[in-house]
């Protein structure tokens, strides 16, 4: 995600459209909680399992955690 604000709002929407809690989609992800709530903050990146296993539960494209990624760098932009 570009920024932690758009992180935190996007991830967190998908979240309660399930009307699930960070532990329920943690535990179905197979993943700690804190891992889990560290990436909806936005504090940390989730890696490609992750972000596949969250996906699969919230029932989204895993690949939405890094499109502004890509499309920052196709732009010539630096993400880092």
């Amino acid at each position: 995600m570009a920024t932690k604000t758009k992180q935190q709002t996007w991830l967190k929407h998908q979240r309660l459209r399930k009307g699930l809690t960070q532990k329920d989609v943690a535990s179905k992800a197979n993943i700690a909680r804190t891992t889990y709530a560290s990436i909806e903050q936005g504090e940390r990146n989730a890696s490609v399992p992750t972000a596949k296993a969250i996906a699969d539960v919230l029932d989204f494209d895993w690949t939405l955690f890094f499109d502004d990624q890509v499309r920052d760098s196709s732009s010539g932009k630096n993400t880092a």
